[in-house]
């Protein structure tokens, strides 16, 4: 069987560009911290051995510990994608919303030797640990956020839902995101991301496996404030992968947002992305 490939890409309209230095190396040996007061870009931080284990650090000017980072996690089917993917979101954030760090990253794609989970769960531990352990030297706070896609929307959720130990999210976005793998319209029909994700890499699929890999599974009443999209007509994500996701929030009283168009598929243009533009906005600024 072959393994389709989901890319998920949105166009933000973006209005200026803010001037930043730029570094290629990594210099996190170095003793002294970089200087806040100036903005600073570093490309392809390696956080592992393999090749796809590399994000890029975007930092504001005038930060400090108290400056905050937002994590993009692309989507692709948990098997393709890439962090260009969610330039966009980082564009968009580096100039409208000038006093967040950006960490853009990749994570190792799955394949039949290599199964998504817990592999892709533990690429976004070593980088949130990374950033941690080197907080002072890019002079930033230990808190974050998460705006994934598709697949990226399903890890970033399932991370901050159950792999928190140390309550650093302060908010999290799923656009399109799979929540619940034993959901019926997975379960009981031939949905091409419940393919992907287990017949093609042969897991077993039992029901004990199915709701430890479901945010709406692992989600607690501690949960952090979440933003959910979903479009009415998407292929590849049932609109209850969405609509039960928000009930479950809403019964454990989590901080929430929900928004459905009704006529999108996986992924949207126009008037209805500033609408996504413009909530996922005021939302961070509300929640970080």
């Amino acid at each position: 069987m072959k393994r389709p490939k989901y890319l998920f890409v949105y166009l933000f309209t973006i209005i200026g560009f803010l001037s930043c230095n730029s570094d290629d190396s990594n210099n996190n040996n170095d003793p002294e911290a970089l200087n806040p007061l100036v903005a600073y870009e570093e490309f392809n931080i390696s956080y592992g051995n393999d090749s796809d284990q590399v994000f890029d650090l975007y930092l504001p000017a005038n930060r400090s510990s108290n400056t905050k980072t937002v994590i993009l996690v692309h989507g692709g089917g948990w098997t393709a994608g890439d962090k260009a993917d969610m330039n966009a979101f980082k564009d968009y954030i580096k100039t409208q919303m000038t006093g967040y760090a950006i960490v853009n990253m990749n994570y190792r794609l799955a394949d039949e030797n290599n199964p998504p989970y817990p592999m892709q769960i533990n690429d976004i531990t070593t980088v949130v640990d990374y950033l941690e352990a080197n907080e002072n030297y890019y002079s930033i706070s230990d808190d974050i956020g998460f705006i994934g896609t598709s697949a990226g929307a399903h890890l970033s959720l399932l991370w901050s839902y159950a792999f928190d130990g140390d309550s650093q999210v302060e908010m999290v976005c799923s656009v399109v995101g799979p929540t619940n793998f034993t959901d019926p319209a997975y379960t009981e029909s031939n949905n091409p991301v419940f393919e992907e994700l287990f017949n093609t890499f042969g897991i077993d699929a039992t029901t004990e496996f199915l709701e430890d890999v479901s945010p709406y599974h692992r989600v607690t009443s501690s949960a952090p404030p979440t933003i959910l999209f979903y479009g009415g007509q998407d292929p590849l994500i049932p609109t209850t992968q969405g609509t039960d996701m928000r009930d479950k929030l809403e019964a454990l009283n989590v901080t929430h947002e929900f928004t459905l168009y009704p006529n999108e598929g996986h992924g949207w243009i126009g008037l209805n992305l500033l609408d996504t533009t413009l909530k996922l906005h005021n939302f961070i600024e509300t929640y970080m």
